[in-house]
């Protein structure tokens, strides 16, 4: 397929579109949609920083714009695009958000010079991935944010606020209706489209398309975007690479951990084996030893109700010598000579 449109969510594209001051109207239009502003409320001049306010990126891993946008009230707006995910990437917004605001005050000068400085971010990866029982996402795709009152819930020190647009949370099977989702479907679809689909038929989305046409980028554009779209695909392989790396780590970590607790747990099960095994054994053992002394014990009575019966002596030592014994056999000896022998000690005489 031919492409027709370059990718609005490079660096190069994204600052034709929004950072130049021939299209600031686009950025003006794009701000009103994503911060729903309407009627007197919405902005209506844009005011860019000049070019030593706005550090350059060399990481070409996004694309970055910083706007002042003044509206009735002189609220300051900074606007990003995020390509890629990377650590830290919500505390930078909050960094740069409040270093928009601080940065507004001179030396000496008042604090209620101050103006509100509001944050809008539009992510090309789902930030907040968390679903509710219906399977849709807790934080829908364009969501706002600033500080409330935690018991009651009143609204206030709104002077920072952040606005999230993760487009990969618009349904590209639905076509858009709102300007949120027309935009969406832009940043989203516009490098696939072969021409401008009806739904971005209106101003301020063909315009756009107009300006994100490849036949209408320079030499010097056409080369930089090339440079920025390799960029991300050796940062996105090198992730890959990453993750396929760190996945056979873990895997043979998992594996070295498995045995381990395999050979502890096989240990654990055969030693309570074992002990059953011994317990049963044991208890075999302790009811063959018991009768075996069992009939010892009662050979030993015979031969001592026997002896006393003829009338002869038995001191207690021979007493408990024959109640100690537990030779079945030779207890049996004793009793059949009980009888005849002529005195408990010449019985147990050998």
């Amino acid at each position: 397929m031919k492409t027709v449109f370059a990718d609005p969510k490079t660096d190069v594209i994204f600052k034709k579109l929004f950072g130049q001051k021939a299209h600031q109207h686009l950025l003006v239009e794009l701000l009103n949609s994503l911060l729903e502003l309407e009627g007197k409320h919405r902005i209506v001049e844009v005011e860019y920083l000049t070019p030593e306010q706005v550090p350059p990126r060399h990481d070409l891993k996004l694309s970055m714009l910083d706007v002042k946008c003044t509206d009735a009230s002189g609220t300051h707006y900074v606007v990003e695009m995020q390509v890629i995910a990377v650590e830290g990437f919500q505390k930078r917004v909050v960094y740069n958000a409040c270093k928009a605001y601080v940065l507004q005050l001179g030396a000496g000068d008042d604090y209620p010079q101050l103006s509100g400085v509001i944050a809008v971010t539009l992510c090309n990866f789902v930030l907040w991935p968390q679903k509710d029982g219906s399977d849709d996402y807790k934080v829908p795709m364009l969501s706002r944010w600033h500080m409330q009152e935690q018991h009651g819930g009143e609204r206030g020190l709104d002077e920072v606020q952040y606005v999230f647009l993760e487009l990969p949370k618009y349904q590209a099977d639905h076509k858009p209706k709102t300007t949120v989702e027309k935009w969406a479907y832009f940043f989203r679809e516009a490098r696939s489209l072969e021409r401008i689909p009806e739904v971005l038929a209106e101003s301020p989305y063909a315009e756009a398309l107009e300006v994100t046409r490849k036949a209408n980028l320079s030499e010097d554009e056409w080369q930089a975007y090339d440079r920025e779209k390799i960029a991300e695909q050796d940062f996105r392989g090198g992730l890959s690479l990453a993750e396929k790396q760190g996945e056979e780590r873990g895997e043979q970590r998992g594996l070295a951990k498995g045995r381990k607790e395999g050979e502890k747990r096989g240990l654990a099960k055969g030693l309570a084996k074992g002990l059953a095994k011994g317990r049963k054994e044991g208890e075999a053992l302790g009811e063959k030893r018991g009768e075996e002394r069992g009939v010892a014990l009662g050979l030993a009575q015979a031969i001592l109700t026997v002896l006393r019966a003829r009338g002869l002596a038995v001191g207690k030592r021979l007493q408990a010598k024959i109640l100690a014994t537990t030779d079945a056999k030779l207890l049996s000896n004793w009793l059949a000579q009980a009888s005849t022998t002529e005195s408990a000690e010449a019985l147990l005489t050998p």
